[in-house]
């Protein structure tokens, strides 16, 4: 049941981040912006926290923080949904671009996440 509440704290508090974000960025434009950097960030942040917690085997700040806050900051459903409108809006270029750049951008960002977690241990 402990573990339960920790992720749906975390998680509670991430998607209220991810909707501050959401409303804080302005909307001009055809490209997603909060969700990209929100999944960027959260991609970064997610590297960190696991290289930094990975040898204390710390259950539950990875379940508050990494299950729960950033699995409710993140948003690849959001991802998903705006390809396919950029996609279906004759957008061909910059929705391939979107989703291949937010997979790169995020898988950059996680191995720069854990290259930083790994030097807070050592």
């Amino acid at each position: 049941m402990r573990a339960l509440a920790l992720v749906v704290l975390g998680g509670s508090l991430g998607t209220l981040s991810r909707f501050g974000v959401n409303e804080t960025l302005p909307d001009e434009g055809l490209f997603p912006w909060a969700t990209f950097i929100v999944n960027v960030i959260g991609s970064f942040a997610l590297g960190v926290l696991l290289a930094a917690v990975l040898h204390r085997r710390s259950q539950s700040l990875r379940l508050l923080l990494g299950t729960g806050f950033l699995g409710g900051f993140t948003t690849y459903s959001a991802l998903a949904v705006e390809t396919d409108a950029l996609l279906r809006g004759d957008h061909l270029v910059l929705g391939i671009a979107y989703a291949v750049g937010s997979v790169i951008a995020g898988l950059a960002a996680a191995l720069a996440g854990v290259a930083l977690g790994s030097r807070s241990r050592a």
